[in-house]
């Protein structure tokens, strides 16, 4: 795998400034999870003294598209990617460190197998969970994405 955090985190502060001006950093990424961190500041608060949802979003997004990214990559393939439509659900503040996390690796492996076998757009849901220092989760995001063999 040629994608790490730190060049994760090279690629946002060049392709995606925004995030990178609002603290979202990688932290680890494997062939199943990738893991993204972002701290609660004044640049990327909203009104109500919490994280604002779009860069809880720039975060939650990360998480799955590094990963979809990196299979592409992988695949030696030249792989369309791109979203499709996206929901989330705030349960609690988001203040301090937020973590996101997404599991759903085996996901893209699966959507990335199926398109080279047929030439056709694949469609595939991924979740990333947000959680605060102390574990509890504070946001829930899920992308459904789309990847198409380029011809």
């Amino acid at each position: 795998m040629d994608i790490s955090p730190r060049k994760l985190n090279a690629f946002l502060s060049f392709k995606l400034p925004s995030a990178f001006l609002c603290g979202v950093r990688a932290t680890y990424i494997d062939h199943e999870q990738c893991k993204v961190r972002v701290k609660h500041r004044w640049i990327n608060q909203n009104p109500f003294n919490s994280m604002f949802w779009a860069v809880q979003g720039m975060a939650a997004e990360l998480t799955t598209g590094a990963l979809v990214m990196s299979k592409i990559k992988s695949s030696g393939k030249p792989i369309s990617m791109l979203v499709a439509t996206n929901n989330a659900a705030f349960t609690k503040k988001a203040t301090g460190r937020i973590y996101f996390i997404c599991t759903d690796g085996h996901k893209v492996d699966d959507a990335i197998k199926k398109t080279i076998a047929t030439g056709e757009g694949q469609t595939f849901w991924m979740n990333s969970v947000g959680t605060n220092e102390e574990g509890i989760e504070v946001s829930n995001f899920n992308f459904e994405w789309t990847v198409k063999v380029r011809k």
